[in-house]
């Protein structure tokens, strides 16, 4: 049963329009976005710095525990598991993510989710001490747990939280975060900075500080007001958290819009990750969100990163300066990230999810004939370089924030929380492979080592332009209902033939009764003649 309270004023569409201000979204964005995707992106950029002082080590400590003296392979194999298994965190944060939202709500699941981070961060503090690199490992692992918590928990207090006309730029600040956490990863990373030998171990934990800015912060917000109503039924808390983050009295659409999704929803538990396969009414939501969070990963955006170091060199820029230009790829997807969050409710999410993978698909194709010529023609290393710069550009003007949006808006609020950890699951599984077999696509495929990436992004782009609706400024029921038809297709078709043919024998019965009513007039009318 609801908690209503007889004291809450709402405003009636028909009263004049009220000025709010959206200051405390802003900022109820910035608090969870700190302590959340930030930490995503600062943690995948903050590795690539410290790399030879932690490979030194692990050798010192296996020399000195074992008197082992590692091969070069050895010290790599340990390095990639440093490094990858961050990825499987994440893959384990993904499948918590759903089940802690249920439990203890969005915002109470991004707070609880910072004791994964400090105990990271207290681990990677004192592995130099302890002359331990399996509590570095240790650390990775839980960083990134947190790292997959909040990627999921994050897209969806906003999604949930945000008016209907703001929902994709308060959604997409997400990825703007996970972007500036990069460019905030590499600039701490300078060797100037954290970034040399005697304070890797302070640069490792140093993910602890946005963490504990959300832990001072966050509690001041509201929860999300969708979750209070529709999980919780507590209307009076739900007023007050949209009346909190709107700045004005709560308009009786938008509640009345929530309420819809409740009557909806009623009666309905939180769906499990499998119970969304066998469901036939969320086949193509389930299918496009596997499909477009895969993609993400598979299209080669992060192993760019990797490639850009040897793509610079190549271009002659020194070992010294290279630490600085490459600050700069990091910057090109927070910049583009920043314009999609202004583009995304003028052009859509189709719009820009399409067009960010066919430019992708182009700047590969280019990108491939540069590394194939750069030995050949002189100016071809700076092609090469242009191309990582354009291909990260296209890849944070639609890729990058439109992907995580996708599960709030197109599943109900007892989906939602599943299909949060299918799509985790997904883009962290596939994050994965792609970093264990990226070396390997270099090594085998050369030059034509992004042929693989450019056509995911074609395939990709075919399938968003075919069968991906545009959710702009629509309402769950109105994409809910756009689904329907590709969910139930062959049963309409069948409906639709089973109604022709009901039509064409209605047409042959009548035709024949008619021909029998005249038949019976022309034989009376013959007997009279007669």
């Amino acid at each position: 049963p609801l908690r209503v309270s007889p004291q809450i004023p709402l405003a009636s569409d028909t009263d004049q329009p009220l000025q709010g201000s959206s200051r405390t979204l802003a900022l109820m964005v910035t608090s969870a976005a700190i302590g959340g995707t930030l930490q995503y992106g600062y943690n995948l950029a903050i590795m690539n710095a410290p790399t030879i002082f932690i490979q030194n080590f692990v050798n010192e400590t296996f020399r000195e525990r074992w008197d082992i003296q590692l091969q070069d392979y050895q010290v790599t194999l340990v390095w990639t598991v440093i490094v990858s298994i961050f990825s499987l965190g994440g893959l384990s944060g993904s499948l918590i993510a759903g089940p802690m939202t249920i439990r203890f709500g969005r915002k109470k699941c991004l707070l609880l989710n910072n004791i994964f981070l400090m105990a990271g961060a207290v681990l990677a503090l004192s592995s130099r001490a302890a002359k331990s690199f399996e509590m570095i490992i240790i650390s990775r692992v839980l960083v990134g747990i947190n790292a997959g918590i909040s990627m999921n928990v994050q897209p969806m207090y906003f999604g949930e939280s945000a008016p209907k006309h703001l929902r994709g730029a308060v959604s997409l600040s997400s990825a703007v975060f996970t972007a500036f956490g990069v460019v905030l990863g590499q600039v701490i990373g300078l060797r100037e900075i954290l970034g040399s030998e005697p304070c890797w171990q302070y640069l490792l934990a140093s993910n602890a500080i946005p963490g504990l800015i959300q832990l001072l912060t966050l509690p001041w917000f509201p929860e999300s007001p969708r979750y209070l109503l529709i999980d919780r039924g507590d209307k009076e808390a739900c007023v007050k958290a949209l009346r909190q983050l709107r700045g004005c009295e709560v308009q009786s659409s938008e509640l009345d819009e929530i309420l819809q999704e409740q009557a909806e929803t009623k009666g309905m538990r939180a769906s499990r990750p499998w119970e969304l396969f066998t469901d036939r009414s969320v086949r193509w939501q389930l299918l496009s969100v596997m499909i477009i969070s895969s993609a993400m990963q598979l299209c080669g955006n992060d192993s760019i990163y990797f490639y850009a170091s040897y793509v610079f060199k190549e271009a002659g820029i020194s070992d010294e300066a290279i630490q600085y230009v490459t600050i700069g790829t990091g910057t090109c997807e927070f910049t583009a990230c920043i314009m999609c969050n202004l583009l995304i409710e003028q052009k859509g999410r189709k719009f820009l999810l399409m067009g960010g993978y066919v430019l992708m698909t182009c700047w590969a194709v280019v990108f491939t004939i540069a590394l194939s010529f750069e030995h050949k023609i002189s100016w071809m290393p700076y092609l090469s370089m242009t191309c990582i710069f354009t291909y990260i550009l296209s890849f944070g003007m639609g890729p990058a924030g439109v992907t995580g949006i996708l599960p709030t808006e197109i599943f109900n609020q007892a989906a939602r929380p599943a299909a949060y950890m299918i799509a985790g699951s997904m883009m962290w599984l596939n994050l994965f492979i792609t970093g264990m077999i990226f070396p390997f696509l270099v090594s085998e495929l050369s030059q034509f080592c992004f042929v693989p990436f450019g056509a995911v992004c074609l395939l990709a782009a075919l399938y968003v332009g075919l069968f991906l609706p545009e959710t702009k400024g629509k309402t769950l029921s109105v994409i809910t209902s756009e689904f329907h038809k590709l969910n139930f297709k062959a049963q309409e078709k069948q409906c639709s033939s089973a109604t022709q043919a009901q039509y064409q024998l209605g047409e042959v019965c009548h035709s024949t009764l008619v021909v029998v009513f005249l038949g019976k007039e022309f034989k009376k009318i013959n007997t009279k003649l007669i």
